[in-house]
C-alpha cells in the first residue's frame, strides 16, 4: 500500500516537473532541456535534503519512480497539442507555473520535515525547518540557475518565506497532532500565502541602485 508521504511525494513531483519543463519550454529549450529542468526541479530539493540528513545514495537513485515520474511528465508538456495550448491562452502559462510552483513548495516543505523527523531523533527546531525549506526551495533554485534566470526565491513575491512559515507550523504542531494533519496544515499555509502573494503582489524590500549606469541594473530578468 502506497503511504501518505509517497503520495505527497508524487503529487509534488509531477508539480515541480511541470513548472520546470514549462520554463524549458519558454527558454526555446529542446525536449532534452526541458527533461532535464522538470527533472532537476523535481528531485533536486530531496538530493540537497537527503545530502544534508547523510542520507546516501539519496532516495532519488535507490527509488527511480519519482525521477521517471517526472521525465513522462516534462515529455507530456513537451508535446505539440500542450505547446499549442499554452501558446493560444498566454494568462494559462502564469496560472499553471504559479499554481504548480505553489503546490510543489508546499508539499516539498512538509515532506522535508517529515524526512528530518523520520531520520533521527537527535534534532533540533532549526534542522527540521532548514531542511523543510532547502527541500522545498532546492529544486526551483537549481532550475533557475541551469536556465539562466535570476532564482525565482530571490526576485518573485513571497516564495522562501511561505516555505519557511509551513515549515516552522509543521514542525511544531508535529508532537501535538497526527503527523499528516501536520503536514497537511503545513502544506496549505504555504499555498495560501504563495497565491495571496501573487494576488495581491506582496514582496519583500528589494535593494534598489540610484546609479542608473551600474552593472546591477543590467541583469538578466525573468
Amino acid at each position: 500500500m502506497i503511504s501518505f508521504v509517497t503520495v505527497l511525494e508524487l503529487i509534488g513531483t509531477v508539480a515541480f516537473s511541470v513548472s520546470g519543463a514549462m520554463i524549458g519550454i519558454k527558454k526555446n529549450m529542446d525536449i532534452f532541456g526541458v527533461m532535464t529542468l522538470g527533472l532537476i526541479t523535481a528531485v533536486g530539493g530531496g538530493i540537497i535534503r537527503d545530502l544534508t540528513l547523510g542520507i546516501t545514495p539519496p532516495a532519488t537513485f535507490r527509488n527511480p519512480i519519482y525521477a521517471v515520474t517526472a521525465i513522462i511528465t516534462a515529455v507530456i508538456i513537451f508535446l505539440p497539442a500542450m505547446q499549442r495550448l499554452l501558446n493560444r491562452f498566454h494568462s494559462l502559462y502564469d496560472i499553471v507555473m504559479l499554481w504548480m510552483d505553489s503546490l510543489g513548495l508546499g508539499i516539498f516543505t512538509v515532506v522535508g520535515v517529515q524526512a528530518a523527523f523520520s531520520h533521527s531523533s537527535d534534532y533540533g527546531i532549526f534542522l527540521l525547518i532548514f531542511v523543510g525549506i532547502i527541500t522545498g526551495v532546492g529544486g526551483g533554485i537549481l532550475r533557475d540557475v541551469l536556465a539562466g534566470l535570476p532564482p525565482y526565491i530571490f526576485v518573485k513575491h513571497i516564495y522562501a518565506c511561505a516555505s519557511l512559515v509551513g515549515a516552522v507550523f509543521c514542525s511544531v504542531l508535529w508532537r501535538h497532532i497526527p503527523s499528516s494533519y501536520a503536514m497537511a496544515i503545513g502544506a496549505g499555509l504555504v499555498m495560501m500565502i504563495r497565491l495571496l502573494s501573487a494576488h495581491f503582489r506582496w514582496s519583500l524590500p528589494k535593494a534598489r541602485s540610484n546609479n542608473s549606469d551600474s552593472p546591477l541594473d543590467k541583469g538578466p530578468g525573468i
